[in-house]
């Protein structure tokens, strides 16, 4: 019986502490893994404030594992000791149901996520079932590419479910941690694209990552000049926004897609819906098949996350870092037990 050592919270928003936990024998389908590194997402601390009442204590956070395959079940025909591969936000799915065996295991009823109701990443080792781990290319670097397992590719399945293509014109709502990636996804995707920040000092970041031009979130006379002329939005940012001035930004047939968990209602006026075809979604992570099809993208065009380094014994300094809003743009742990 295994034993795994990890930094745990006893109560919503209590610091991070030393945790040790036995794991068990490793399932027939599950591959363990010896964690290198594990990306901090703005989900880790949502869940450990409990802020969606999704949370059970003692928790470990932690979704974005880069790491050495350790052991496999005795069904794992994928996968082998040694493999270097990445773990995201699911862990397992019921791998039976319509949902699974159409290909879109995140969408399963009852898909397991690796830090809910379970121990995350935040550790020396972590488990999952085998489908959800995923070699990585050579071409892409242990210690930056965590990030992609949950923000990358929440930024990158919209472009593929949608159909965006490189001759589209395209927005970027927010450059943060998701929309960083998602600003080098479109502008290596071949598109025109346009960063909305309500931060001018990211305005030279923005254009590095691949934006064309930067437009200012609540500057309306700027939003109005666009009237009609975007493909597709992306909003990776989590708050409300003058939601009638993007729809008026789309043009015909456009998509606004939210992949940012705005926490307020949204409104939009029908009208504008109608008048131009447009369209309102939303989506969270991606498929296993999405995943193993953004990191061939990632390492032919070599797109990799900005990153900030922490040893994991710093684990509360990097929580507090990105709660901070000053992350550039994602914090990734390097496991030092």
């Amino acid at each position: 019986m295994a034993v795994v050592k990890a930094f745990m919270a006893s109560s919503a928003g209590k610091p991070l502490e030393k945790f040790e936990y036995n794991v068990g024998s490793i399932g027939p389908e599950e591959v363990e893994i010896k964690v290198q590194y594990c990306g901090i997402c703005h989900s880790d601390l949502s869940m450990l404030h409990n802020e969606w009442q999704m949370t059970t204590f003692p928790f470990v956070p932690g979704h974005e594992v880069i790491g050495e395959v350790r052991a496999v079940g005795e069904r794992v025909q994928n996968l082998k000791a040694g493999d270097r591969v990445g773990l995201g936000w699911y862990s397992k799915s019921c791998m039976h149901c319509d949902t699974c065996l159409s290909g879109h295991h995140n969408l399963c009823a009852s898909a397991e996520g690796t830090m809910v109701g379970r121990y995350g990443g935040f550790a020396d080792t972590v488990r999952c079932h085998w489908a959800f781990a995923h070699i990585l290319p050579t071409e892409l670097h242990s210690q930056s590419v965590g990030p992609l397992f949950c923000g990358g590719i929440t930024v990158f399945a919209p472009i593929v479910e949608f159909g965006i293509k490189p001759t589209h014109r395209v927005g970027v709502v927010g450059i943060g941690g998701l929309g960083h990636m998602a600003l080098m996804f479109l502008s290596k995707w071949g598109c025109h694209v346009t960063a909305f920040t309500s931060s001018q000092a990211k305005a030279a970041e923005a254009r590095k990552f691949g934006a064309h031009e930067v437009v200012a979130t609540h500057d309306e006379a700027s939003l109005s000049k666009l009237a009609g002329s975007l493909d597709f939005i992306l909003v990776t940012s989590n708050v409300s926004l003058n939601w009638p001035l993007y729809l008026s930004a789309l043009a015909p047939n456009g998509r606004l897609h939210i992949v940012g968990a705005v926490p307020e209602p949204i409104a939009f006026p029908v009208f504008l819906l109608l008048a131009g075809q447009r369209s309102v979604s939303s989506s969270p992570t991606g498929s296993p098949a999405r995943i193993r099809e953004m990191l061939r993208f990632a390492a032919q065009h070599k797109v990799e996350p900005q990153v900030e380094m922490y040893p994991m014994s710093k684990v509360n300094d990097a929580m507090e870092h990105l709660k901070s809003g000053k992350a550039r743009y994602r914090i990734v742990l390097k496991n030092d037990f």
